[in-house]
């Protein structure tokens, strides 16, 4: 018994050694540093709250669009089905437009090879076949023959200044007449 009197007693001159060696060295510490720590102490409580507000948004906005995607599956289909048909009207469109592309691309086929034929015709036949090639286009408009046709006007060939008018000179007339500047040496006394 005497060794557990001894361990007992020396126990709490431990404990009480430890609790000084404590004492000392986080009131060293406050004393030296502790506004730093409080005000560190303020400053995490305040982040972390901002933080906490946030996460809580965030998870919010999940919910929110995990509702948003939950929608009912009726209406995902037809704004598939809606958008299927909106491509198929605008592709049927697009071949329709084609197909006018390629009539009036055969039109002018058959209408160069119809020239074609018109121009070896009358080369056979001795003519020129560019008079025959304008022909066809003079019998379709509906206007008035090249006989009626009104001659165009001569312009008139009468100088805009007089006889006299060069604009190099500045001789005939006219508000501004520049010359240009004597060529030689300067006037400069020196």
């Amino acid at each position: 018994m005497d060794r557990e009197g001894e361990l007992l007693s020396a126990r709490p001159a431990l404990e009480t050694e430890g609790l000084r060696f404590l004492h000392v060295t986080v009131g060293s510490l406050l004393a030296a540093y502790g506004w730093y720590i409080l005000f560190s102490c303020v400053l995490l409580y305040v982040l972390f709250q901002k933080l906490y507000a946030r996460l809580r948004a965030v998870r919010q906005r999940h919910l929110d669009r995990a509702e948003a995607a939950a929608v009912e599956p009726d209406d995902v289909v037809k704004r598939q089905e809606a958008l299927a048909a909106a491509r198929l009207k605008m592709q049927e469109e697009l071949n329709a437009q084609i197909e006018k592309h390629k009539e009036k691309l055969r039109q002018l086929e058959e209408e160069k090879r119809r020239q074609k034929i018109e121009m070896w015709d009358s080369m056979q036949e001795g003519k020129s076949y560019k008079r025959n090639a304008r022909r066809p286009q003079e019998e379709d408009s509906p206007g008035p023959s090249t006989s009626a046709a009104v001659p165009k006007r001569k312009p008139d060939k009468k100088p805009l200044r007089g006889n006299g008018y060069n604009p190099l000179t500045g001789e005939g007339g006219g508000a501004c007449s520049w010359r240009p500047g004597r060529r030689g040496p300067s006037a400069s006394g020196g």
